[in-house]
């Protein structure tokens, strides 16, 4: 499993971090991951969305069916959920992310997770790719959603 977490002080109250979030077109500006969305759906606190996933390394991968799950102030969940235009993703990778939001002095404290899991052979390929790519990555998405968002 290749996993990494970035953490970053915002100057911005974190439902305005979780909202940006939340909205895949605009986060896309700042992270290079999330391809093409064909579509967006929204419902409360749960979004789901279809694009063309891209990890760092490795180019563009299958489409998928992303969900997210607020908690209102505090974070977003992020997964793959069970659905068959997951099918092909779910069965050769594993994946989860979060984002929390901690108040601080001057802002908050944002945690980016991201992890990816892969079964043999695939392992032996992707994650030594993602141990060298992965984290630039992630600090460069929330280095950029910062400045989106202190501008």
């Amino acid at each position: 499993m290749v996993e990494v977490t970035v953490e970053e002080t915002v100057s911005c109250p974190p439902d305005a971090f979780l909202a940006l979030v939340m909205e895949p077109r605009r986060y896309a500006e700042v992270d290079r991951k999330l391809g093409r969305i064909d579509w967006v759906r929204r419902d409360g606190d749960v979004t789901e969305f279809r694009f063309r996933s891209a990890l760092p390394g490795l180019g563009p991968g299958p489409k998928v069916v992303s969900r997210m799950t607020l908690t209102p102030g505090r974070r977003v969940d992020v997964r793959l959920p069970d659905r068959p235009e997951n099918r092909l993703a779910r069965r050769v990778s594993t994946f989860e992310a979060s984002f929390e939001c901690e108040p601080v002095d001057g802002g908050i404290r944002v945690r980016r997770r991201i992890a990816f899991g892969f079964p043999a052979p695939l392992r032996w390929l992707v994650e030594p790719v993602l141990r060298r790519k992965l984290r630039a990555d992630v600090e460069a998405e929330v280095r950029g959603a910062k400045r989106l968002l202190e501008r």
